[in-house]
């Protein structure tokens, strides 16, 4: 920006500030009448209205048709697969708790894990807000074992963010101290650490013998998953104010969609980090403060040659994965990674609310109000409810008011609650017909 452009911006807030000082000192009612004379009805917010989503009425004819519930043995990273696209899972008519397992220290004030649980060859791995990895049988919810991931020179436990990954018997962790770590999935064992340049907040992706990471500083580095080579880095352009967590890379067809806390995607080669393309997720038109986070912190979703991201500042988009070009977007914004099941995309939005799109023409199918507040009068303690996940006809978010929620993919009606004893902001994941849900509290239950 030039220097004179600088000098002819106007500050916004601090216009509207003076106008409602000079505005308070008037006996006269700016719209005419005195001020007692105040027309009836309820006050809506024209911000509020701005911000409010709405079906697409020319999509009202739209049948929502998803494909057939698929079962899976294994989830191997965040996101069940690189490409993070795992359509319609199974799960039963009324799930039941099978075990529930303590599984460490749960997120606090000063620790907060942020990964979900990875589940292959029978067991399931976590890490708990105290970087301690762990493995569990995953039918009897049994520890197998317990290792610690803090470095040697750090003098306390305090981890904020980090995940886990598996591929070809062995789990790699990323965490908050700035190292990448291989263990053996049998013992626990360590088989190598690398360390980078900055911490990691988010989980790693593996595709092909390589482990993906993206640090806080915007870096994507891919390592060699046989003895932690550094491979190539790519460097985007950095942010001041993120958000805690961040977006896993996806993977597929050769190429490396990652996202930034700039609210850029890049789209690299998976064998040297080259370039392909870029685009700027960021609504233009929000004016709200939560639009100037711009985070990417959800992962992108890559699938049948499209990829799909959602950003804080109140945009969801869709990209061709080849070319880059972007076929449509709509103005959701989220925080967790939209979930895609055949020719529908579900998302949850930062305003509580759960919405199906179609993708083939970015149409609004259906759109749900969550509950907001703890407290809904005063509006206080405002809630937190995961991405979506589709399994057996239910959409199912989970929320930190220890409730979570079935819905109907086809309408959004609320179909079902699930009572919990902590509160939940971490999406479930699924195998063997079983949903596992690692809670704030630290506990890892298993219903089927």
């Amino acid at each position: 920006m030039t220097k004179s452009a600088n000098h002819s911006r106007i500050n916004l807030p601090f216009v509207v500030l003076a106008v409602a000082v000079l505005l308070s000192g008037c006996d006269l009612n700016p719209f005419g009448g005195s001020d007692e004379e105040i027309l009836p009805g309820t006050r809506i917010s024209v911000l509020a209205l701005e911000r409010t989503l709405r079906p697409d009425l020319n999509a009202i004819d739209t049948q929502i048709v998803l494909p057939a519930p698929e079962n899976t043995d294994a989830w191997t990273q965040a996101g069940g697969l690189s490409h993070h696209a795992m359509h319609h899972m199974v799960i039963s008519a009324a799930p039941r708790l099978a075990w529930r397992s303590d599984a460490g220290v749960g997120s606090g004030k000063r620790n907060r894990t942020l990964g979900e649980p990875v589940i292959a060859d029978g067991r399931i791995f976590i890490i708990d807000a105290k970087a301690y990895a762990m493995a569990f049988n995953a039918r009897t919810g049994d520890r197998l074992w317990r290792r610690e991931l803090v470095p040697d020179e750090e003098d306390d436990g305090n981890f904020l963010g980090g995940g886990l990954a598996f591929e070809d018997g062995l789990v790699f962790a990323t965490t908050g101290f700035a190292e990448v770590i291989a263990v053996n999935a049998r013992s626990g064992r360590d088989v190598w650490r690398t360390r980078v340049d900055a911490p990691i907040r988010s989980a790693p992706t593996v595709s092909g013998g390589r482990v993906f990471i993206n640090t806080v500083d915007n870096q994507i580095v891919a390592l060699a998953a046989r003895d932690g080579r550094r491979l190539w880095s790519y460097s985007g352009v950095s942010s001041q104010t993120i958000l805690l967590g961040g977006g896993s890379p996806a993977v597929d067809g050769g190429v490396v969609i990652a996202p930034f806390t700039n609210g850029e995607i890049a789209a690299l080669r998976v064998d040297n980090g080259a370039v392909l393309w870029s685009d700027s997720v960021i609504a233009v038109r929000r004016t709200e403060a939560a639009a100037s986070l711009t985070d990417i912190s959800g992962r992108p979703v890559v699938d049948r040659g499209r990829v799909y991201a959602v950003g804080h500042s109140g945009i969801l988009v869709s990209i061709d994965l080849r070319t880059g070009q972007r076929v449509w977007d709509v103005p959701v914004p989220g925080v967790y990674q939209p979930w895609i099941a055949g020719d529908f995309l579900y998302a949850t939005t930062i305003d509580s609310e759960v919405v199906c799109i179609d993708v083939r023409t970015g149409q609004i199918l259906w759109v749900t109000q969550l509950r907001r507040w703890e407290d809904s009068e005063d509006k206080e303690d405002r809630l937190i409810w995961t991405g979506p996940s589709i399994a057996s006809d239910r959409v199912i978010v989970f929320g930190s008011n220890e409730e979570a929620l079935a819905l109907s993919p086809y309408n959004g009606d609320v179909l079902g609650t699930l009572d919990l004893r902590s509160s939940t902001t971490i999406p479930p994941v699924f195998a063997n017909g079983t949903m596992y849900v690692y809670d704030d509290a630290g506990d890892l239950l298993a219903y089927r």
